[in-house]
């Protein structure tokens, strides 16, 4: 049966974990905001090939448009050219009267059909103009992921050993830690920005929310008998001896 660690142990486990996450968060410090800069980036320029797309498909469709028209009027123009012809050789009032009904009706298509072909030609241009605007906007876009990848890559590349070697440490001092404490330890390093779960007292004050210590708490801290938790952030507070100790030990 294992001996159970005594608070000393406890605290020093902690503060040496809070050392290694620290130094973790320095390395995602480094990277700054480029990882999110990248997926931002990335989701843009995604976006805009599908609307790049989209948008090149709804031209196809108009020029598929105008060109339907161009042949209704080429079919209308035969028709007129053959109604034309069949005007020679009408035989009474009737036919006159249908065949001029008939290139009436055509003229009139004709006249639809330019007038739609000069509509679809505007909405064209608009449409060719917005995707000349959308392809010059994800060229742009494309160039600054690339130079955001490269920029990204070189800090990668720099740090990750040392972060590989970091992330194993950290899971190893996790397993020298009882559940209990790792939750309130990972409970309280979400809580702030700058992950500090584990804080030393540092003149008279929490190293954390630098608020003062009363004396009585300063003296039971540094009797290291019990975890103490700051009253005004909840970290857990160790005195310079125990901080210096798990240094030490690393």
């Amino acid at each position: 049966m294992a001996t159970e660690k005594t608070v000393v142990e406890k605290l020093q486990d902690m503060f040496n974990l809070q050392s290694i996450d620290s130094k973790l968060d320095e390395l995602e410090v480094l990277k700054g905001e480029l990882p999110m800069e990248v997926s931002d980036l990335e989701d843009e320029v995604e976006g805009l090939n599908t609307r790049i797309g989209r948008l090149e498909n709804q031209i196809n469709d108009m020029e598929g448009e105008m060109a339907q028209h161009e042949r209704n009027i080429n079919e209308a123009e035969s028709l007129l050219e053959r109604y034309s012809k069949q005007m020679d050789n009408v035989k009474n009032n009737r036919e006159y009267e249908a065949l001029m009904k008939e290139q009436e009706m055509q003229r009139l298509e004709i006249q639809l059909s330019n007038k739609k072909i000069g509509q679809v030609k505007r909405d064209l241009e608009a449409k060719n103009e917005t995707l000349a605007a959308a392809r010059d906007r994800m060229d742009k876009k494309a160039d600054q992921l690339k130079d955001k990848k490269v920029e990204l890559g070189t800090i990668i590349e720099k740090t990750e050993k040392e972060e590989n070697k970091l992330k194993k440490a950290s899971e190893k001092a996790r397993k020298g830690i009882e559940e209990r404490l790792l939750k309130s330890y990972d409970k309280i390093r979400k809580s702030y920005r700058n992950g500090l779960a584990v804080a030393t007292v540092e003149r008279n004050s929490c190293g954390g929310c630098f608020n003062r210590i009363p004396p009585q708490i300063q003296l039971e801290i540094s009797q290291r008998k019990k975890i103490i938790a700051c009253e005004h952030c909840g970290r857990i507070l160790v005195d310079d001896v125990t901080a210096g100790k798990a240094v030490e030990a690393e």
